[in-house]
């Protein structure tokens, strides 16, 4: 049987020669390596010349995995813009602290900030130390209601077993909302990592104690509120979009991924940070920017959740809007694992093809988009969508850079003549 395919595919060259034909031949081929039920969807565009160079099932609803966060990526920089600053704040309602006391409370506001640390913390604290501020008559006051304070979605990852759950989502975050605990067993410590379950509270203790632990005398307690209209700005500690969207693309980071989602939801909203704003904000894109939206759905910022749905289509017209979008292209191609080099694709196609991408990965699922520069500097739009019962992930990754190697070879041959 292979050897009846090889004669078909030989006879195929002869008669078509470079062409899609042909190429569809070899991709078919490619593809037929897998089980016979698994579940395919591939779109392979140019976009300089609205060429189709192959495509299968480009309408089948599929689950995305993290391909999703090109999604949560790319409305981003259309709704915010590549220098939109992700904040955290440190406040105050005394509009006069000239004198070394805040008489008045002190608030720690965020703003979405997933990389915000106990380092920026301390900065925090040293900045009142360089103000001259020995004492706080107040309150430090966490204040997380940039996003509302549902924490956790268990309900969409419930069936994926190989998820671990995230920690809280706030608007207010500290080390990834994460802190160190230390239990003793048998007169040994033992080290370990629990999640914030009040973030806005407990991080207001911290920056207490540290304050406190800088000989800034606070008379009032740590608690979680709202931050008055009326106040003063007194330190902040931000990253750029641009920057925080490429550690959300190259090294799939479901956390700031889902911070991020937020963040969208509460600019689109102009009010607050929800799951259903965000939603609304990138049905809102896709609608502006005449992206297919049959059959796909976007529940979640980072694709932990089958929930999220897709076509190779719909990813598809993603990328090519965002490729002629000549204000954000750049920040969104260079937030992109490059093959062979880095992020989630550091390990794979060795570095000889210039291709940058999102891979997708759950139980099952395969995903893999992105862009295809050749030598003669076309661009090429691929997308590749797997749903599988049978076989190791790792056969499905191989699939995916055997038909992009594919690709780029037959670009070079096609350009050639």
């Amino acid at each position: 049987m292979r050897y009846f395919f090889t004669v078909i595919v030989l006879l195929t060259f002869t008669i078509f020669g470079n062409n899609k034909q042909y190429l569809e031949i070899k991709i078919k081929n490619i593809i037929s390596k897998a089980p016979s039920d698994t579940k395919a969807a591939i779109l392979i565009y140019n976009p300089l010349n609205q060429d189709t160079i192959y495509k299968q099932n480009i309408w089948e609803q599929m689950v995305p995995a993290s391909v999703t966060k090109l999604f949560t990526t790319a409305v981003a920089l259309q709704l915010l813009g590549k220098d939109f600053k992700v904040k955290t704040k440190l406040l105050t309602d005394d509009f006069n602290i000239k004198d070394g006391i805040i008489n008045g409370n002190i608030y720690l506001k965020g703003f979405g900030n997933p990389i915000f640390s106990r380092f920026d913390l301390e900065n925090f604290a040293q900045r009142l130390v360089d103000l001259g501020i020995k004492k706080i008559e107040g309150d430090v006051i966490g204040d997380e209601s940039y996003f509302d304070n549902i924490y956790q979605r268990e309900d969409w990852i419930e069936e994926e077993k190989a998820n671990v759950p995230l920690p809280p989502i706030s608007a207010l975050i500290l080390d990834r909302n994460k802190k160190t605990v230390v239990k003793k067993i048998k007169n040994k410590s033992r080290y370990s990592q629990v999640n914030f379950k009040n973030p806005a509270l407990e991080i207001a203790e911290i920056l207490r104690e540290i304050l406190i632990g800088k000989k800034i005398y606070v008379n009032g307690v740590a608690k979680s509120g709202l931050t008055p209209t009326n106040h003063i700005e007194l330190d902040e500690s931000h990253i750029k979009l641009d920057e925080l969207i490429a550690y959300i693309n190259k090294n799939s980071d479901n956390f700031y991924a889902e911070c991020l989602f937020k963040i969208l939801g509460a600019e689109f909203s102009k009010s607050q940070g929800t799951y259903f704003f965000s939603q609304q904000a990138i049905k809102d894109f896709l609608k502006k920017n005449d992206i297919p939206s049959f059959a796909t759905e976007i529940v979640d910022g980072s694709g932990i959740s089958r929930f999220d749905k897709v076509t190779a289509a719909s990813v598809s017209s993603l990328l090519e809007r965002m490729y002629f979008d000549l204000v954000n292209f750049e920040s969104f191609y260079n937030s992109l694992s490059i093959a062979g080099i880095d992020g989630t694709l550091r390990n794979r196609m060795n570095g000889r093809i210039n291709f940058r991408g999102k891979t997708g990965t759950l139980n099952g699922v395969i995903g893999l988009a992105g862009y295809l520069r050749a030598e003669n500097e076309d661009d090429l739009i691929v997308t590749i969508l797997f749903e599988y019962r049978k076989g190791s992930y790792n056969l499905y990754r191989k699939l995916q850079d055997e038909i992009i190697e594919e690709l780029n070879e037959w670009i070079k041959s096609y350009s050639a003549n």
